[in-house]
Formats: C-alpha cells, structure tokens, sequence
C-alpha cells in the first residue's frame, strides 16, 4: 500500500483553525490524475495541492477542489504549498529570503520564501491582471447574491478580472452589505459562465484612497461554495483598484472569512503585477494510504 506524505496548513493565518485550509501531498508523481481527484475528495476542502518534481521549475504544482475541479491560478494553493515545504525543510538550509519557481498549467511564475520572525513567509507572483468585458444584467447578478440593486457601488464598475482564475469583481456599499449576501448558487453560476468567470468577489473599500479591503468569495462554477481566502481574487482586486487609481500606494490589504469564523489576512503588492504574500500555520502532518 503506497503511503505519502500529506497533511493541513492554514494559509493567510498567524494561528490554527483560522485562514484558509489546504491540504498538500507530496510525492505525487505516484498517483494518477483520477486519484489525485479522488483524494480531493476525500479531503473535502476547498482545494488540495499535489507536489511534483518539473523539468521547467523547482517545483511542479497542481490543486483540485473538492468535486475534482482543477484550478490554475496561483493563491492559497500554491502559496500554502511552499509554506508547507520549507516548514519541513524539504527546500535545504535557510539564509535570508530565497527564490524559486513553481510550474502550474502552461506557465511558470516565481515564489520568494524568507524566515521572519521563526516563521516562513511566502511571496507570490501573479500573472498581468486582464479584464473581461462587464456584466449585461447587474440586476440579475444582485439578485442571485440575495442582494438589491442599490446594495452595489458603479465605482469602480463590476468587472470579471484575472491574474489566474477569472473573478467577477463587485464593489457593495459596507462590510454589513458583504456579510449579508446570500447566494442562490444554481443561479450565480449561470450567470458567472455569461460573463467567463469561475468566481465572484464581493467587497467593500471606504472612500478612496484605500489600502484595505473586506471581502467574501462564491465560486459555485467549481463546486466552492464559499472560500475564506481567494488570492486568485485578492490578486486582480489590487490590480483593478490601482488601475483605477482608487489605491493609496501599490498595497492592498484584503481580510476575508470573517463571516465563515476563519478570519485571512491577504497582502497583495503592485510590482507592477500583483505579489500576493502571507503566513501559514501546519496544523496536520501524516500519512496517505492509498
């Protein structure tokens, strides 16, 4: 019976049981892709990373959701990987901030590890944020979040945007309009496949200029009904936010999960593409049988 290694880390967290859970297994070369989606499964969080070996990079990534959805862009999935792999010193001896590159899909984007303060931080670099065109019926798309109309902000306007993952970007009037969203997902999906986006992102930012965000994210198209920390969206949030000249500097701030009792905390850099960064905390180390 094969055994690997896997466990938990709580990405975008400074202690256990907050942040967002990723579930890792190493040596994953051994498996199949059905199994590696089986294990998904099995696991039951919002994604699960399979670390391989790559001829391209240090490290070859791929994540699936808990319905065997795979994803691609570069957020808590990845970030949680490398976070993961140095606190088990499987990356070699530490001296001050070391890069590396991790190949996901077709590309291949660097992540930066350094120790601060006994504890591994990660920085991650996104792909150039690209727009989608808007939405045609923002009354259908309010509908289906359990929303009125009135509830969204035209400035900046909703927008489906990427740095990875498309999200539907929608700027709500406070943080107690964000928390009171409650999606219809059946509905939220086919909208969100009207518009190409895997996701929706709603958030709430005090008037401009800003440096920080409230957010919550519905991704029904990949069976992720809520996420407590999407980096994929945070991500192309800045970006969008800075194109706009809506930010204060080239940081944004992002916290999410609050409404789920997993409070994240999400940096993202413009440099001039956005550089998503955080801590995570192991909270499992064991054994797969399979």
């Amino acid at each position: 019976m094969p055994e690997l290694v896997a466990g938990l880390i709580d990405v975008f967290a400074d202690t256990p049981l907050s942040g967002n859970p990723l579930a890792i297994v190493e040596g994953a070369e051994a498996l199949s892709e059905d199994e590696m989606r089986r294990i998904a499964g099995e696991f039951n969080q919002a994604e699960t990373t399979f670390i391989l070996p790559s001829d391209r990079a240090d490290r070859r990534l791929r994540s699936f959701t808990a319905n065997g959805s795979e994803v691609f862009g570069s957020g808590h999935n990845a970030l949680g990987a490398w976070l993961w792999l140095a606190e088990q010193g499987a990356l070699g001896e530490w001296e001050g901030a070391r890069r590396f590159l991790q190949e996901m899909g077709s590309g291949v984007l660097p992540v930066q590890l350094e120790r601060i303060d006994g504890r591994f931080h990660g920085r991650l670099k996104q792909a150039p944020m690209r727009l989608l065109p808007p939405p045609a019926d923002m009354r259908a798309i309010a509908s289906a979040l359990g929303l009125d109309i009135a509830d969204i902000v035209r400035t900046p306007a909703a927008r489906p945007a990427a740095t990875g993952a498309v999200h539907l970007l929608i700027r709500l009037s406070d943080r107690a309009v964000v928390d009171q969203a409650l999606p219809q997902h059946d509905r939220l999906t086919a909208l969100l496949a009207e518009v190409g986006a895997e996701g929706c992102y709603i958030y709430a930012i005090d008037e401009p200029p800003i440096d920080k965000a409230y957010a919550r994210a519905f991704s029904p198209t990949i069976g992720l009904w809520e996420d407590s920390a999407t980096g994929t969206a945070a991500g192309p949030l800045a970006a969008y936010l800075g194109q706009e000249g809506l930010l204060r500097g080239n940081t944004l701030v992002v916290e999410q999960g609050v409404k789920m009792g997993r409070r994240s905390v999400l940096k993202i850099t413009l440099e001039p593409d956005p550089v998503l960064s955080g801590f995570g905390v192991i909270a499992l180390h064991g054994v797969l049988r399979i």
